[in-house]
């Protein structure tokens, strides 16, 4: 018997296989809606390029997650996890010193990085400055 989750859609309780996001009834829907979301952001926010991570930033991230593979944080609490991401210490609000000062830089795995940017902005991306 498959592994099975509930559908991504809003209200929706159907469960489905864990590969799967959301229900036959929602798929369509569910396209729509991750579509939205993104647009949403990207209007609020900016692209990433706009937000100060366009080629350099790539470049830099991939040395840095070559010289840095595990997460810092898993590897606090006694895992070793693959690190995904570069999180910035002292989140940096466009401040261009913190942006590319590397001793303020960590190496974090998804999850993590996700955790703890919830954390520093209210959650959600709903921002406490």
């Amino acid at each position: 018997m498959p592994l099975l989750h509930i559908c991504a859609y809003p209200g929706c309780q159907a469960a489905i296989p864990v590969e799967e996001k959301f229900c036959a009834k929602h798929k369509e829907k569910g396209k729509s809606l991750a579509a939205e979301r993104e647009a949403r952001r990207k209007r609020f926010k900016g692209t990433a390029a706009q937000r100060g991570y366009g080629s350099k930033w790539q470049r830099l991230r991939a040395q840095f997650l070559k010289s840095h593979p595990l997460c810092e944080e898993c590897k606090r609490q006694g895992r070793l996890t693959k690190a995904t991401d570069v999180d910035h210490i002292i989140p940096h609000h466009g401040d261009p010193k913190l942006m590319w000062d590397q001793s303020n830089w960590q190496a974090l795995c998804h999850e993590c990085h996700s955790r703890k940017t919830a954390k520093e902005n209210g959650g959600f991306g709903n921002s406490v400055l």
